[in-house]
């Protein structure tokens, strides 16, 4: 039952992926969480190493968007500033806006994979649309409150996946 946390992909973070492969496996169009994926949530522009692979993965002609629950506000800049797609309040895990992705890009869901830091968000959206879903660790200390309740029910889910031996904390795989 709590499969549907599993990720397919755990990396300590996105500098860690191997975006070479995934291309090769016929991805087409990555994901971006924002907040504690891409940028630490009290940091308001992406870092020089961030926009450094941002641009490298849309050399390798990539569809990039970043998916946020965040507010506009918040993810207009990074937007902007990486010259990518983005969607904010968007509400994962909820489908609306991954099914808006595919029907704007025209993607299939083999095409696309999410990567972000949380199971009851990130993960969780992707494997209900049948995505490719990559976890990361967490980049920052802070976390908004929404996300602290998450957090908390998170540990139990990772406790329980951990007991049967599905995702364990620190143990990466690709």
């Amino acid at each position: 039952m709590l499969s549907i946390f599993v990720p397919d992909i755990y990396q300590k973070s996105i500098f860690d992926i191997n975006f070479k492969k995934l291309k090769k496996n016929g991805i087409k169009c990555i994901i971006f969480d924002l907040d504690n994926t891409l940028a630490p949530i009290n940091v308001k522009s992406p870092s020089k190493k961030v926009k450094d692979l941002m641009e490298y993965l849309k050399e390798s002609k990539l569809k990039l968007i970043i998916m946020s629950n965040s507010t506009k506000k918040r993810v207009e800049p990074f937007k902007d500033i990486l010259g990518i797609d983005s969607s904010y309040l968007s509400f994962k895990p909820l489908k609306k806006r991954y099914k808006k992705i595919i029907k704007i890009y025209g993607f299939k869901d083999t095409e696309i994979a999410c990567i972000g830091d949380q199971l009851l968000t990130d993960i969780w959206g992707a494997n209900r649309m049948g995505f490719t879903s990559i976890l990361i660790n967490p980049i920052g200390i802070l976390d908004f409150a929404p996300t602290k309740i998450n957090r908390f029910v998170e540990e139990t889910i990772y406790n329980y996946l951990e007991k049967k031996d599905l995702l364990k904390k620190g143990e990466y795989y690709e």
